[in-house]
Formats: C-alpha cells, sequence, structure tokens
C-alpha cells in the first residue's frame, strides 16, 4: 500500500482541523497537534498520528474534556500542581512550563505534578524545552495497565515511561525516553495492526504463558525490560507519578473507570527539573560533562540517546513524512 507523503505544517493542520471539528478548543487542540507532528518528525510513529483517533474517541464518549482549562497552583514555591481539568497532557504541561522553569532557576530543583488528566504522549516532548532551558529534567508517567511485574501472570502496572534530559550548549541535549516495559504500549498495537508478530519475550497471553501474538499480549500482559529491575522501576513510577502526587496507580484506574473508548487513561505525571548551575560552578560541569559525552563519541559504532530521532527530524524538516494510506484513511473518517 502506497504511504501518502505530507510536510509537517500540511500534518499540524490536519490534526487540528480534526481537533478543532471534534469539539476540542484551541487551547488544547494547539499542543496536541504540535507534540503528534514532533513525534512524526522523530520517527516516532507509536505516539505519533496513530494517537490522534484516541484523543477524539475519548473527548466523543465525554470521559476527556476536548475543551478544558488547566488550573496551576504553588502549594510551595518549589513545586507546581496541574489540574488538568480532564484534558490532555500535552495542554497542562505547556501551561506550567513556565512556572517550572521559573522555580527551578530560583531553588535549584523544582518539580510539576499534574493530576485530573490524561497524558498520550512522549514524554521527551515535556523534556526537551527543559533542557531549552538550561534545566536538568526527569519525568515520569503511569500508563494504561498493561504490564505484569517480574514473576507474576496478571497486570498491575501501567507501561509507565521514565525520560531524563542533560543540556549541552553547543549541541543537541541528552535525551532518552524508554517505557520500564519492554516496549511502549502503542508499539504492540502499532504490531498487531500491521499483522506483525512480537519478539520473544515482551508478552504473555491470558494464561501466563509466553507469546508472540499482539493481541494475545493486550489481553494477557506484557513484561517488563530487564526482569526485576524494570519491574522494581515500573513500581517506583507507580508511586511517584500516583500516590505520591494524589493520584491512582493504573491498577486502581483500571478497576474504578470504564474506559470504552480508545484513548488515554487518566493517570498522573512527575517532572523534576534541576539547575546544573546551582549545584556547582557552570563552567566546570558543563566541561566535565563534555568531556564524558567526547570520551562516548570516541568509541565506534556507539549512538548516543536522541542520535536516531534528531537525525529522522532533520530529513522530516526537509522532506516531510510519510503516513500509511491506512492510517489516513482513518484519520480522513474524522474529519468534520
Amino acid at each position: 500500500m502506497i504511504d501518502v507523503a505530507l510536510s509537517l505544517n500540511e500534518l499540524r493542520a490536519l490534526c487540528l482541523e480534526v481537533l478543532l471539528g471534534n469539539g476540542f478548543e484551541a487551547q488544547q487542540a494547539e499542543p496536541i497537534a504540535d507534540v503528534i507532528v514532533r513525534a512524526e518528525a522523530d520517527a516516532c510513529r507509536s505516539h505519533g498520528l496513530y494517537r490522534l483517533p484516541g484523543y477524539v474517541a475519548s473527548v466523543s464518549s465525554g470521559r476527556a474534556n476536548g475543551r478544558a482549562v488547566p488550573k496551576i497552583t504553588q502549594p510551595t514555591s518549589a513545586i507546581i500542581r496541574v489540574d488538568a481539568d480532564k484534558g490532555f497532557g500535552p495542554a497542562a504541561s505547556e501551561s506550567a512550563r513556565p512556572a517550572l522553569i521559573a522555580a527551578a532557576r530560583r531553588h535549584g530543583i523544582a518539580a510539576m505534578a499534574m493530576g485530573n488528566g490524561h497524558h498520550f504522549h512522549a514524554l521527551w516532548a515535556d523534556i526537551e524545552p527543559l533542557t531549552q532551558a538550561g534545566l536538568a529534567c526527569w519525568a515520569f508517567v503511569i500508563g494504561q495497565l498493561s504490564v505484569a511485574p517480574h514473576g507474576g501472570t496478571r497486570k498491575l502496572m501501567g507501561t509507565n515511561p521514565v525520560s531524563f534530559g542533560w543540556p549541552r550548549r553547543d549541541a543537541p541535549a541528552f535525551i532518552f525516553d524508554f517505557a520500564t516495559s519492554m516496549a511502549a504500549r502503542g508499539e504492540v498495537e502499532l504490531k498487531r495492526l500491521a499483522g506483525e508478530a512480537l519478539p520473544a519475550g515482551w508478552g504473555i497471553d491470558p494464561a501466563g504463558l509466553p507469546t508472540t501474538d499482539p493481541a494475545m499480549a493486550l489481553a494477557g500482559a506484557m513484561l517488563p525490560f530487564g526482569g526485576h529491575k524494570g519491574s522494581a522501576l515500573s513500581m517506583m513510577v507507580e508511586l511517584i507519578a500516583g500516590p505520591l502526587i494524589g493520584e491512582m496507580t493504573s491498577h486502581s484506574v483500571a478497576n474504578k473507570v470504564a474506559i470504552a473508548d480508545s484513548g488515554p487513561p487518566p493517570g498522573g505525571q512527575l517532572v523534576i527539573a534541576l539547575d546544573p548551575a546551582a549545584f556547582a560552578p557552570q563552567a566546570v560541569g558543563e566541561a566535565e560533562a563534555e568531556t564524558f559525552f567526547a570520551n562516548a563519541r570516541a568509541q565506534p559504532g556507539l549512538r548516543l540517546a536522541s542520535d536516531r530521532r534528531h537525525a529522522a527530524r532533520e530529513e522530516a524538516h526537509r522532506h516531510g513524512v510519510n503516513i500509511s494510506r491506512d492510517l489516513m484513511d482513518r484519520v480522513r473518517r474524522l474529519l468534520p
């Protein structure tokens, strides 16, 4: 099947037309369109246009609020809370970012907690603007209930991604963003839609037996990466992006919230930002970090986190992106 070629501007316009025509206000629609375009540009397909129907479905069902207005409070001068008003992560993060940056510069460290919202986008989209402001940062978010703990056979956790960013003056920031499961749930969904098998070790079926069938893994459970180590990291994310900030764990969400659409479940997000200049003389810290990166680059064949994304981004800004005809047809059916 021939793909459809779009410029990034055409892709953004398509996203906005779909969102604005399906009950979204611009304050929600524009940040969502931006993160979808950024994901497609960076070849992060599992968080790109594939997600758009889920955003629309969650608003059409009445479960999420496409007209949400995030509300920001600061219980302390270093903690920013965002009530997403049942809206989506992109708008909530964008609205709180200036306060988070200011607090991190003032105190050396600050945190942003998002609640009462839905997170459906890649975490690096939240991290990258903070590194551009000169901050080091972590982000954590609870995903849809889909992962069994190491040694278990039933879903207990979300895919629960973790992201880290380190600012660099004369090079793209060092950023990683990965699920604590063997793969993001969206990657498993994409393989199901494409009729492809999963790699061994990604999931188990409802009986707890290993499977390479994406549908069986989604019905059964996905598995954490790294055995007990990835499992423990996933549990950490459940705690610090859930109970710590007054939100539910993914297991509680699945038991208490009826989700009949294909959109994101409710879930909390925690972002921690640090100003390196507050911890050590800036020139000293930068020099040591760049020596570290130079030593890494000196090893033939080594690829730093984000290298692949940045290469894809450059290509997309020059030539646009290719979207599968099947996905384009599904998106165009959502046009008003």
